[in-house]
């Protein structure tokens, strides 16, 4: 059976309860994407983020929340708990945070993406359970929501997180 894409954006997120869909993003290139999953609810999420904290640009978070990783993060996870997501059963993987040579020299914007989701895992005690990030070249995330497997495509190859 084919199933159904429900793509993230970069600067969104989106939820699944149907395990006919597969919840993908593109194009991760700096930006990362997380994906949360609840085995047990059998819902998942994903979050594609660009910037690693909203207090550089208070403004801007309030507009799209989703553009930073904090309350990005925070938005995503309030969703999927009001759907019945036990937040302490979520399954945490995240792609992206490549050394893009777009933007300032020197700015590491993939690196401190990757620092800013890590430290608002570890400050809500949740576990960070498999990552592929790193390195110069863009990927696409996709979460399964009928099984919670996570695929990573980085340009011919492909791996389970």
């Amino acid at each position: 059976m084919i199933k159904t894409k429900k793509i993230v954006h970069v600067s969104d997120a989106k939820v699944s309860s149907n395990p006919d869909e597969v919840v993908v993003t593109f194009s991760l290139g700096s930006c990362i994407a997380v994906s949360l999953y609840d085995r047990a609810a059998k819902i998942g999420g994903m979050l594609h983020f660009q910037l690693p904290e909203s207090r550089l640009d208070s403004e801007r978070a309030k507009q799209k929340p989703f553009m930073f990783a904090d309350t990005g993060m925070g938005k995503l996870i309030a969703k999927m708990v009001s759907m019945g997501v036990n937040k302490n059963r979520l399954e945490v993987k995240i792609a992206g945070g490549a050394a893009m040579d777009t933007g300032p020299k020197g700015f590491d914007i993939g690196k401190r993406n990757h620092l800013a989701i890590r430290k608002y895992f570890w400050k809500k005690g949740i576990l960070i359970d498999a990552e592929d990030v790193g390195g110069l070249a863009p990927r696409n995330m996709y979460l399964d929501i009928e099984d919670g497997t996570v695929t990573v495509k980085t340009g011919r190859t492909e791996k389970k997180l």
